[in-house]
């Protein structure tokens, strides 16, 4: 179940790479004055969520680890994953619409909204494994597949996530970002987590 879980959540990393790439424009002033407040942020953001991904990933591997060390684990990743995702949807929100961007508004309240809605999700999957009985293994292991069922929509809510920041992020906010130094650390950041993991 672990291991299901795992590469569930695994996927995530696909989102810490929508806000970057490796080009260089121009620009316009306002937009690269968006982007810069997008971008300083970026990387302790990300950083927390990496850190999240990696914990639960250690976890699923340590076959020692007791029922009681796993929810640890698994609650405290859960919870940074939550608290990650909604400081991204804060961020977003904060910095207003993309300027100069045809229908930037739109596509910014749509981020937030599935940034949002992901967070909450991940809080909710830390309320399930908090509530899981680690003293009766039989019970513990009928609840983390409980989990594993879950995390699927979870999954679903991830990748929608992901394509409203892929839509976010391009054209002209692509090349915006892109630029910035923070979305730049950002993209090292993933990279070596993404290593990590594999």
């Amino acid at each position: 179940m672990n291991k299901k879980l795992t590469a569930a959540l695994s996927g995530g990393a696909v989102l810490l790479l929508a806000l970057t790439g490796c080009t260089s424009d121009e620009g316009n002033p306002e937009l690269d004055a968006w982007a810069k407040k997008v971008c300083d942020a970026v990387p302790a953001q990300n950083a927390k969520i990496s850190a999240a991904y990696v914990a639960i990933t250690k976890a699923a591997k340590d076959t020692t680890s007791t029922p009681k060390e796993l929810q640890q684990a698994d609650s405290e990743a859960f919870q940074d994953l939550a608290d990650g995702y909604k400081a991204r949807a804060n961020l977003i929100s904060n910095a207003g619409a993309p300027p100069g961007v045809k229908d930037g508004a739109k596509v910014q309240q749509d981020v937030v909204k599935k940034l949002t809605a992901l967070s909450a999700a991940y809080g909710d999957l830390k309320k399930r494994v908090d509530g899981l009985d680690t003293k009766n293994q039989a019970k513990f292991a009928s609840g983390l597949k409980d989990v594993s069922a879950e995390m699927k929509q979870v999954e679903t809510q991830r990748k929608s996530a992901v394509d409203a920041l892929k839509t976010l992020e391009s054209g002209d906010t692509k090349k915006a970002l892109t630029s910035q130094e923070g979305c730049k650390q950002a993209a090292s950041v993933t990279a070596s987590a993404a290593a990590a993991d594999s």
